[in-house]
């Protein structure tokens, strides 16, 4: 039975594989060649660019040309920086080695005129003493000579006031250095006139402190006191009214009264004590060599008949021990060179005030010159109205009078 079953699944596949399969044809379609234009389509970016707010300069070469002088410029300011550096070293050494000089100077001629005069004595006293005495009376004539050399040369070059003048030189050249590396770090660019400004200050002061004492030295006694001036002169400008920076009306009119205190009230005091510091200074000058000169001159005659000349020497040596300390001890050319300097200060200050040229912030400016003068804003204020006031009075006075 097994056997017929599987007889039976033969004949029925080969007989399903040998049926006939139909096939059917389709017509084939004639192709049609349609041909579509391209339309240029732009590839657009989807980048944001950032607008520029960049100044052109219609001439290229210009910007080329600023471009290339702005480090140089700065370079050279830093070789200004660097030269006013230099010269704060150079002021402040000078200034202590002349500082030693009038030191040095004042007790050797002290001690070289005092001890002239007491040899002077013992030859007064052992008048018939011989050799010895020619001896004593020799030495001390030649001590009174060099005695009087020595007070001469340190009346005519003051060691104190050209001291004096190298502290002050140190100072205003800090200052400056501090003003230049201010301005180095708070402007980009840099422009020629900024680098001729401190040329010109740097100038100003080398003229106004020289370092060298021949040829160059200032007048130790001038005809009249003059205030020092180590600025350069600035154009004058006519004044105007800056509301955007700090300035008003009213700021304006604060600082002219000012301005005029300053010159009609502090600068006139400091050179009537200038001139006073003056006159004192060329008497003692005068008077310091006169005194040893005598002394000298009196000491060769010492031994004669009488003896007058040896007390004329040992007065005229004691007088001019006293008036070389006077002089050099007190530094009265010290004294002068500080009014000298202050009188310059208040004709800076005056002239800044009037001037518009490069104006800073008002009330920075304000604050500045209240600190100068030592005083606060409201005392500065004061100062002012007080000024103003007085002004008027006078003005109405004097037109009821005429």
């Amino acid at each position: 039975m097994a056997s017929l079953q599987v007889s039976r699944l033969l004949l029925s596949s080969s007989s399903s594989c040998s049926r006939p399969k139909a096939a059917v044809s389709i017509p084939k379609l004639p192709k049609f060649h349609v041909s579509i234009p391209k339309i240029p389509v732009k590839k657009q970016s989807l980048s944001v660019k950032e607008p520029s707010f960049e100044i052109k300069e219609s001439d290229p070469l210009s910007l080329k040309q600023k471009r290339d002088f702005d480090p140089i410029q700065r370079a050279r300011l830093n070789a200004v920086l660097e030269e006013v550096m230099d010269r704060i070293e150079m002021h402040k050494n000078i200034g202590d080695q002349r500082n030693n000089w009038n030191s040095l100077l004042l007790n050797s001629v002290n001690m070289i005129t005092l001890t002239a005069a007491l040899m002077a004595g013992i030859a007064v006293v052992n008048a018939n003493g011989g050799d010895s005495v020619t001896a004593v009376k020799i030495a001390s004539t030649v001590l009174l000579t060099s005695a009087t050399g020595f007070v001469a040369l340190m009346s005519k070059i003051q060691p104190s006031q050209l001291a004096e003048e190298q502290r002050n030189a140190t100072r205003l050249f800090k200052k400056l250095r501090n003003e230049i590396e201010m301005f180095l770090r708070e402007n980009e660019e840099i422009d020629e006139e900024d680098v001729k400004e401190a040329i010109q200050r740097v100038l100003g002061l080398d003229k106004a402190y020289p370092l060298p004492l021949i040829g160059t030295m200032l007048e130790k006694y001038p005809q009249e006191f003059k205030p020092a001036t180590w600025w350069p002169e600035n154009k004058r400008k006519t004044p105007k009214t800056d509301t955007a920076n700090g300035w008003s009306q009213e700021l304006e009119m604060e600082m002219k009264e000012v301005a005029h205190v300053v010159k009609s009230r502090d600068a006139e005091e400091y050179e009537k004590l200038g001139n006073v510091a003056l006159k004192v200074n060329r008497f003692l000058a005068i008077s310091g060599p006169v005194l040893t000169g005598v002394s000298a001159v009196s000491s060769v005659f010492i031994g004669q008949d009488s003896g007058l000349a040896g007390i004329v020497a040992m007065t005229c040596a004691s007088l001019a021990a006293i008036v070389n300390t006077l002089e050099h001890g007190g530094q009265v050319g010290m004294v002068f060179e500080m009014y000298r300097n202050s009188a310059g200060f208040f004709s800076l200050l005056e002239e800044t005030m009037k001037s518009t040229e490069k104006r800073e912030n008002g009330q920075v400016f304000e604050t500045k010159v209240a600190l100068k003068l030592g005083r606060s804003l409201s005392e500065l204020r004061d100062l002012a109205k007080r000024s103003n006031l007085s002004q008027v009075k006078a003005n109405e006075f004097a037109s009821k009078l005429f």
